[in-house]
């Protein structure tokens, strides 16, 4: 069951980045290998940096930053591919009762909720100082958004974080201290994407939870030609 009108009118407050041009970042100093040359641990290189430059020409080709030991990066490239496809996001009746109880805002408080995923009582966390550092910089370039569910009194209880590119969206990680409150931070999303003509939403690898909400894995040559036709120049 895909979203339908309504959610976007509980937005109370966001910014203008959603859909203005991001700044320009310029070259990257890096040439990333063919995202096909990842190895069994779907690692396709170690090093290089987090400049913006370096971010989106890695988004560009395919690939996404991990940290790895002794403050190392990783570039990943999954084979099959995690993504949301926007006409199939499953809200349950639930989430619509839950989407009611919340208010959302859109890129007002990025760095809090990176942050929050980055909370080192959440099991598997992988975010560091250097990753928020990084992507605060790329969304105060305009590449970079939030979305933030809030409690009716203004309290950041859930939300999500990502990379946009044209027609695509990386979905990098979110996260929920309510019940449902970082689900409905990405029904907005998905609505926010569809308002805007977007095409593609990357969640990187599947898991239960988002197969619930309807992601499915794609091979990952499929997934590069839908990444080379969301992020055509002239793309939303």
């Amino acid at each position: 069951m895909c979203p339908t009108g309504g959610t976007l009118a509980d937005v109370k407050r966001a910014d203008d980045r959603w859909d203005s041009p991001p700044r320009e970042v310029g070259p990257c100093s890096w040439a990333f290998p063919d995202p096909t040359e990842a190895d069994e641990t779907e690692l396709v290189a170690v090093g290089g940096d987090l400049e913006p430059a370096t971010l989106i020409a890695a988004y560009r080709g395919g690939l996404f930053p991990m940290p790895l030991e002794r403050r190392r990066i990783g570039w990943m490239s999954p084979d099959p591919r995690g993504i949301i496809p926007l006409d199939a996001l499953k809200v349950s009746r639930s989430l619509r009762q839950s989407m009611r109880r919340y208010e959302v805002t859109v890129n007002t408080s990025f760095e809090s909720v990176m942050r929050s995923c980055a909370d080192p009582g959440r099991p598997h966390g992988w975010i560091n100082k250097e990753f928020i550092s990084a992507f605060t910089r790329l969304h105060d370039l305009g590449w970079a958004h939030s979305i933030e569910t809030r409690t009716p009194s203004g309290e950041l209880v859930g939300g999500l974080y990502g990379v946009r590119i044209g027609g695509f969206f990386a979905g990098e990680s979110m996260f929920s201290t309510e019940r449902d409150a970082s689900k409905v931070a990405l029904v907005v999303l998905v609505e926010r994407m569809r308002e805007s003509g977007m095409e593609l939403l990357d969640v990187q690898w599947l898991t239960p939870h988002l197969a619930s909400l309807g992601a499915i894995a794609i091979p990952r040559d499929d997934y590069l030609a839908r990444l080379s036709r969301a992020t055509m120049p002239g793309q939303s």
